[in-house]
């Protein structure tokens, strides 16, 4: 299957997030998609340059990083499947509301046309505070699903809910089975 693996902004996830794609492309033939900040900010979990390279390297393509480049994802039915790990909250009140204007989130638009499922691995801050309502509206959506999370620190931010990028594969196995990996929340 031809699977879209787009990634956000959430720096300190991307090892697990990595090793994720791996096992994805380990299976499936991957087409990986950068966010702005995935493409061009460097952080103390890596540069950009790395997380590029490291992306080409695991799927045997350069990343597609701009909306022309993502838009005929959906017209084209390039993908069987849409990943967007990690999901950070910006992206996740961006697709809440249907604003296409980022790679990411101009990927899911063209991908959703066609019916197919979009596979959200949240990591965010706010998950139990601003994002909350973004994430409840997704759950409600048709095609959308969730890589089971939780909270990640609750003593240190008691809002913070993160992925198990370890089940990223089953999740995503459900997904394109029309189901959502149980249980959601751990």
């Amino acid at each position: 299957m031809n699977i879209g693996f787009a990634m956000c902004g959430s720096f300190c996830t991307y090892e697990k997030v990595f090793q994720a794609m791996e096992t994805v492309a380990s299976i499936h033939t991957v087409f990986p998609i950068f966010s702005h900040a995935a493409y061009t900010m460097d952080s103390r979990f890596g540069t950009a340059q790395e997380h590029f390279a490291r992306a080409v390297e695991i799927c045997g393509k350069e990343p597609l990083h701009t909306v022309p480049q993502v838009e005929p994802i959906g017209p084209k039915k390039l993908l069987d499947a849409l990943v967007i790990a990690p999901c950070t909250g910006n992206t996740l009140a961006k697709l809440a509301h249907s604003i296409a204007d980022t790679p990411v989130t101009m990927a899911a638009k063209s991908h959703l046309r066609n019916g197919r499922p979009v596979l959200i691995a949240v990591s965010t801050n706010d998950a139990l505070a601003g994002a909350a309502e973004n994430i409840g509206k997704l759950l409600a959506r048709k095609h959308y699903y969730f890589v089971p999370f939780g909270q990640d620190a609750p003593e240190k931010k008691p809002t913070s809910m993160v992925a198990d990028f370890t089940k990223l594969l089953p999740a995503l196995e459900a997904a394109l089975e029309g189901r959502q990996l149980q249980p959601i929340l751990i």
